[in-house]
């Protein structure tokens, strides 16, 4: 029997360990704080008078709590139609965008499709170039697509650096074999899609997910652009209108006396309100699928 030989180092679980664990929960801690306190922040200053949040008394706690700018956004019954329209594009759009992404991701991560490197190069191309914002307006105006729906989504269906992340994800994280080993068994190309590819990528459609709802939840600009009509307007496009005719209430109160403090203290409260009002929904929804977004962009952000 040969004695055991004691090799100096560390130990598992020694001193060293235990000091590292210690730096590393600082180093979380002090990264979380950084990354989630602004959010407290206004969450705290929607509910404080402004001028305290201006002169730094709302560090921690509100000051003057106050739920004026609450009650200013929601009395305007644009308010409820605004959710409603984002509820209605962001759903609507997420699903096709997901759909979009899959059927031009798997098929460009089968290196066997002919024409792969044209269609992978043609893709990244429409990541750099456009067309423009006049002829795209003037393809969806003659298409008919202006004041509908569909306008929200289909003149930017696909998002390319997603599709390219999901390209990644099927290369790298799907086996080969197994594919072989469906094909053998006499499935086809479609039945090895929807039984095989969509339930093994269920992480990565998470992030597609994520992705595809931020983006549409947030998205204004398309909305001014294509939806002139009344009542088509999404949530961020209500609150950007709210936000507006709050300080053009506010400048022209400043001829009444006394009327231009209060007005300009709501329309304060308002800014930090909007914020709020427009993140909540995505906030809510984020923890339920974190452990699949997390999963999935790291699979997919790494080739080979």
């Amino acid at each position: 029997m040969f004695a055991k030989t004691k090799h100096p180092g560390k130990k598992p679980g020694g001193l060293s360990d235990r000091a590292s664990d210690v730096v590393l929960v600082v180093l979380c801690v002090a990264i979380l704080l950084v990354v989630a306190y602004p959010l407290y922040y206004i969450l705290v200053a929607s509910v404080s008078d402004p001028y305290d949040v201006y002169a730094g008394k709302t560090f921690l706690l509100p000051s003057q709590f106050t739920l004026d700018g609450y009650a200013a956004v929601f009395s305007d019954d644009s308010i409820l139609v605004g959710y409603w329209n984002s509820i209605k594009y962001t759903v609507a759009g997420t699903i096709f965008s997901v759909v979009m992404i899959y059927i031009t991701a798997y098929p460009l991560s089968n290196p066997d499709l002919p024409g792969r490197k044209f269609f992978n190069i043609f893709f990244v191309i429409t990541m750099y170039f456009g067309g423009g914002l006049i002829p795209t307006y003037l393809i969806v105006k003659d298409t008919g697509l202006l004041n509908t729906i569909w306008a929200m989504f289909l003149p930017g269906g696909v998002a390319v650096s997603n599709m390219i992340i999901a390209r990644n994800y099927f290369e790298t994280s799907i086996p080969r074999e197994l594919k072989e080993a469906a094909e053998i068994d006499g499935a086809s190309k479609l039945r090895l899609f929807i039984n095989v590819i969509i339930p093994l990528s269920r992480p990565i459609m998470a992030v597609m997910v994520v992705f595809s709802m931020v983006a549409y939840w947030n998205d204004w600009f398309t909305a001014l652009i294509y939806m002139t009509g009344e009542g088509r307007a999404p949530l961020p496009l209500v609150l950007r209108n709210i936000l507006i005719a709050s300080e053009t209430s506010a400048s022209q109160a400043s001829m009444i006396s006394g009327g231009y403090a209060e007005l300009n203290k709501l329309t304060e409260m308002i800014k930090f309100v909007s914020i709020i009002v427009a993140a909540a929904p995505m906030l809510i929804i984020y923890p339920f699928v974190q452990k699949y977004f997390e999963q999935g962009f790291l699979a997919g952000a790494v080739k080979g």
